[in-house]
């Protein structure tokens, strides 16, 4: 039986692909083998540069008409491309290709297979989910995130992954980092929820999530779902010689203790002011330093096409 013929109206898809990424199939061949046999035309191909890792790319894909354009690389890979396409329509295919696949994991896809994934940007059906809007300062500009964010030690475990180790085991480089970086100071900040302060006190670290799980799949943010139009935020403050255990408590009890080593809050816009500048990261992209950020949902903003939604 032979394949579906093309038309000047059939679809097309786009893929923005980080190519310093090892796969261990031919994805150009089964995306067009894809497309060819549902009737859409050539796929549009775009590869990511250390200087633009996806803005760029999503922007000329739209130009060109993609019906859906494919994210095919890690979670800083989707993030860029997301910015792009969150609040045009154009939904967005995954092709989990990174360390974490955070963002795939979260949306229950199976990061192992490809050629699934790429049926699933094709054919597959869409759901929107939220994106978080960051600012930093008083920027008018931002970035947006579809994982989580964070100030302070967890941002610091991103900038000081050994990305040789991170190549050679995976996810364990994150906790190689986590464990090198334990010993610091904590900052005094302080954090406004939809308008009314929280938190005034010093902490190690505020993690921002749209999602649950972070690397490892541990679960961070246990009531986080990435459509239901609501921040999730937890503050680590360990205190003393056995601070950290107190907190490693706390996320397991998911903060249901009296402690204040970990704290839980939700809403729909966070402001975290610290002392002094901490590590900023975006999707495990670290971005700087920063003494002020500002984050809002933007629920539904992005349409996601995969298999089994």
């Amino acid at each position: 039986m032979s394949a579906p013929t093309s038309s000047a109206s059939a679809p097309r898809a786009a893929i923005i692909i980080n190519p310093s990424k090892t796969v261990s199939v031919d994805v150009r061949k089964i995306l067009t083998e894809t497309s060819q046999q549902n009737g859409w035309d050539e796929p549009i191909w775009l590869e990511t540069t250390k200087d633009d890792p996806g803005v760029g790319q999503a922007r000329e894909a739209l130009r060109l008409g993609a019906a859906v354009v494919i994210a095919a690389g890690g979670d800083g890979t989707v993030r860029c491309v997301g910015e792009v396409l969150a609040g045009t329509g154009t939904p967005l295919g995954l092709i989990p290709l990174g360390t974490g696949n955070l963002l795939a994991r979260n949306l229950g896809m199976d990061v192992t297979d490809v050629a699934g994934a790429i049926a699933g940007a094709i054919t597959g059906t869409e759901r929107k989910i939220d994106v978080v809007r960051a600012r930093q300062g008083d920027t008018d500009t931002g970035k947006i995130f579809l994982v989580m964010a964070g100030l302070g030690y967890d941002a610091t475990i991103m900038a000081d992954t050994n990305e040789e180790l991170k190549g050679k085991v995976g996810w364990l480089a994150y906790v190689d980092a986590g464990i090198r970086n334990l010993p610091g100071k904590p900052v005094k900040a302080t954090i406004v929820l939809d308008g009314k302060t929280v938190v005034q006190r010093r902490v190690r670290s505020v993690m921002v999530g749209n999602c649950g799980k972070v690397q490892g799949g541990v679960e961070i943010f246990p009531n986080a779902k990435l459509d239901d139009g609501v921040l999730d935020i937890v503050v680590l403050a360990p205190k003393g010689r056995f601070g950290w255990l107190t907190v490693i408590a706390g996320l397991v009890g998911r903060g249901r203790s009296k402690q204040t080593a970990v704290e839980y809050f939700a809403g729909t816009s966070v402001e975290v002011s610290v002392e002094h500048g901490q590590d900023y990261q975006l999707d495990g992209d670290h971005e700087g330093e920063s003494k002020h950020v500002t984050m809002t949902i933007d629920a539904g903003a992005l349409s996601i096409r995969m298999a089994g939604v």
